[in-house]
């Protein structure tokens, strides 16, 4: 085990005992795929089943089926299968997924922030392809650590932007971190949509659309060059998010929206000539951008699994097409846009979401370490994705090995 200098042990963390190992669960990633191979719900319970009724088997099958509850859109008692999950044990590690293990795999610790899937870095939809054994450590809210750490080769820290008071005590963390690490959590809280459309605003060749923070009396009071878009300052991956396109129109749509601080934004309309969206997610990984999908919609609000690309085989040609021409094409095109959201952001791993604007201007939506980057697509139908993402995960490896001999990959901040 790891000591950790200055570091606080709190009775709101549970010891780890350094003789036992952590408890194994299945994880999302595994069980996503699973789903998307066409599992249905009761394969799914079956597959985390115990066979023993050992506190650390109650613990691991209550993470484990917090994440199917997340999977099945029922948030509450995923959120109180967490708790109880963590009320045992802070540390848990990742079975096996894909692959077996070398006698010694690279050893990845990641520090996570207590949450659903949206909080932090979904790590082991990468490293279930690796030669990786990852622990998880959750920490509590006020970011105390254990006494002592597993022993590890690199950390790496996968704290979301959504808590900026978190983010704050893991930096501090962080910085006395006794082991090699990847993602700066400091560095993360650049990601927040404001600061980086502050950061973009001023750039000819990039499009980052001013948005606003104003509680719900402000944001219908204001003045506002409709459509606009409105969501929870805490929303990511589209939830709750809503075009409103006049005044009328956004009183009903913060009706239904939780309560609290909206974000408020010019609505930019991005259709291409055929009249379609379409928006790429791309990966960066130590500077490098990287396709990961290309999603064809009729809506403004595309998301790739309702964009009908396993319907369309014209809408699945043109994502090859961008992943075959990526480097020369897209990212060439936007090279400077990509490399100044890559400098602001300076960590080593994080992903945008983002599309081409008629005028050749490269339109950003947001920048996140939370965003899903898979290989779960069937083969059969996208025989052009495996090879990418391949691609893809080959260089996140090779980022978390140089960060475990000390290279040097990342962008300076």
């Amino acid at each position: 085990m790891v000591g950790v200098d200055a570091a606080k042990a709190a009775e709101e963390v549970p010891p780890i005992d350094p003789a036992v190992a952590p408890p194994l669960i299945r994880g999302l990633a595994a069980l996503m795929h699973l789903g998307f191979a066409g599992g249905d719900a009761a394969l799914l319970w079956r597959a985390i089943e115990r066979p023993t009724p050992a506190l650390a088997d109650a613990a691991a099958y209550a993470l484990d089926a917090a994440s199917l509850h997340e999977m099945q859109f029922r948030p509450d008692a995923a959120r109180a299968l967490r708790a109880q999950a963590l009320a045992a044990t802070p540390l848990f590690r990742m079975a096996d997924a894909f692959r077996t293990q070398s006698a010694s795999p690279l050893r990845v610790l990641a520090v996570l922030a207590p949450g659903d899937f949206m909080a932090n870095t979904p790590l082991d939809f990468l490293t279930m392809h690796l030669d990786v054994r990852l622990d998880l450590l959750f920490l509590g809210a006020a970011g105390y650590l254990p006494a002592a750490l597993p022993e590890h080769d690199v950390a790496f820290f996968a704290a979301g932007d959504g808590d900026p008071a978190v983010l704050r005590r893991l930096a501090g963390l962080h910085a006395r971190w006794p082991r090699p690490t990847v993602n700066d959590p400091a560095r993360v809280l650049r990601l927040g949509r404001e600061a980086l459309a502050t950061a973009m605003r001023r750039r000819p060749d990039l499009l980052c659309p001013p948005i606003r923070r104003l509680s719900r009396e402000a944001a219908l009071a204001q003045p506002h060059g409709f459509p606009v878009l409105v969501r929870p300052v805490d929303s990511h991956a589209g939830r709750h998010l809503a075009r409103a396109d006049d005044r009328c129109s956004l009183a009903a749509h913060l009706a239904t929206m939780p309560t609290g601080d909206v974000f408020v934004s010019d609505f930019v309309d991005y259709r291409d000539a055929d009249g379609l969206y379409r928006k790429y997610r791309i990966a960066c990984i130590a500077g490098r951008p990287m396709l990961c999908h290309m999603a064809v919609s009729s809506h403004w609000m595309v998301h790739y699994l309702n964009a009908g690309m396993a319907e369309s085989a014209a809408k699945r040609a043109e994502e090859a097409a961008a992943m075959a021409g990526f480097e020369g094409g897209f990212a060439r095109r936007h090279d400077a846009a990509l490399a100044a959201i890559a400098e602001w952001a300076a960590l080593d791993y994080f992903q945008i979401d983002c599309a081409e604007l008629p005028d050749g201007r490269l339109l950003l939506f947001e920048a996140d370490v939370a965003g899903i980057v898979h290989m779960m697509d069937p083969p059969d139908l996208y025989p052009y994705k495996p090879p990418q993402m391949r691609r893809v995960i080959a260089a996140f490896d090779a980022l978390l090995r140089a960060a475990a001999g000390g290279g040097a990959m990342r962008r300076a901040a």
